[in-house]
C-alpha cells in the first residue's frame, strides 16, 4: 500500500479525480503536495468537500511532504498523492519517495507552454522536470481518466 498512485494536476482535486482515480484506485487518502495550497485554508476546505467522507485529505507544503510519504501511517493507507507540477513530483523523488510512475493527468495552457498532448501544456521548466524523472527511470503516463489510453510521455518529451 502507501503511493497508490502519483498524479500531476494542475487542478489537483476536481472531478475526474472524485469521480475517476479515487474510486478507480480505492484510495482511503488523498494527499495534495503543494506550498500554494497548504496556506490556503479556503481551497483546503473546499478540496475536503468534494472528496467523499470515507477518503482523508492532507495538504502538504513540498518541504514536509517527503518525509510524510515515507512515513509508516502512510504506508499503512492507499494513497493518492496529487501534485499541481511536474517541479514538484521532481522533488519528491529527489527526497527519495519511491514509485514506478507517475499519471500526468492535466497541464492547462498558460501563455509560453506548448502543447504536448490533449490536456498537457509545457514549459520549459516542466520539460527539464520531467525528462529528469524519466532519466531516475520513472515511467510517465500521460491519461485524464484511467479509462484513457495511456499515452509514453517520455516517447512524446523526445518526439518519438
Amino acid at each position: 500500500m502507501g503511493v497508490t498512485l502519483l498524479r500531476v494536476d494542475d487542478r489537483l482535486i476536481h472531478g475526474q479525480v472524485v469521480e475517476g482515480w479515487v474510486p478507480y484506485l480505492k484510495v482511503d487518502l488523498v494527499i495534495v503536495v503543494s506550498d500554494a495550497a497548504a496556506c490556503d485554508e479556503i481551497q483546503t476546505a473546499l478540496m475536503k468537500m468534494a472528496l467523499p467522507s470515507s477518503v482523508g485529505l492532507l495538504v502538504l507544503p513540498v518541504v514536509e511532504a517527503a518525509a510524510a510519504l515515507k512515513s509508516s501511517q502512510i504506508a499503512a493507507r492507499s494513497a493518492l498523492v496529487l501534485v499541481p507540477g511536474p517541479a514538484e513530483a521532481l522533488a519528491l523523488i529527489e527526497q527519495g519517495v519511491v514509485v514506478d510512475r507517475i499519471n500526468v493527468g492535466g497541464l492547462h495552457y498558460t501563455v509560453g507552454k506548448v502543447q504536448l498532448g490533449r490536456a498537457l501544456f509545457l514549459d520549459e521548466k516542466d520539460r527539464l522536470a520531467l525528462r529528469a524523472l524519466a532519466a531516475k527511470g520513472v515511467r510517465l503516463e500521460g491519461r485524464a481518466l484511467p479509462a484513457d489510453a495511456e499515452e509514453d510521455l517520455t516517447a512524446a518529451l523526445e518526439g518519438k
